[in-house]
């Protein structure tokens, strides 16, 4: 038996769609039926209104950066042969705050446009609208 990993997430019935699209390049999104607005990560109500009227949605791909930090050091397999990364924080086009991963990034401002990227199955940012 291997190592734990810590930088992919266990998934189940529920999550499989969120993790098959994002395997073949698509993020998605949840949106509310009820309110109409949009979240991210992933659930089976909406945390907004509590309604569970909520289904799957391919989001742009377009974000802004919120947030970021630069990590140095990371004990956690396999972030420890990574470092340095990028840890941020971006607001999708479409409403939703997402953590995630930058690429491909010098220069960081706030509000800069970010454009997803996928890596290993997994949506990370980068440069771009």
């Amino acid at each position: 038996m291997g190592a734990a990993r810590f930088d992919v997430p266990e998934v189940d019935a529920f999550t499989r769609t969120y993790w098959d699209a994002a395997a073949a390049g698509r993020l998605l999104i949840r949106r509310c039926g009820t309110c109409g607005r949009a979240h991210h990560y992933p659930r089976e109500f909406c945390p907004h209104c509590w309604s569970e009227e909520v289904t799957w949605e391919e989001a742009s791909g377009r974000a802004t950066l919120y947030t970021w930090s630069t990590v140095h050091r990371n004990d956690l397999p396999p972030f420890g042969d990574r470092t340095p990364y990028v840890a941020a924080v971006v607001d999708l086009a479409e409403g939703p705050r997402m953590m995630t991963e930058l690429v491909e990034c010098q220069d960081m401002v706030a509000e800069m446009p970010l454009r997803v990227m996928f890596r290993e199955g997994k949506p990370v940012f980068g440069p771009g609208a």
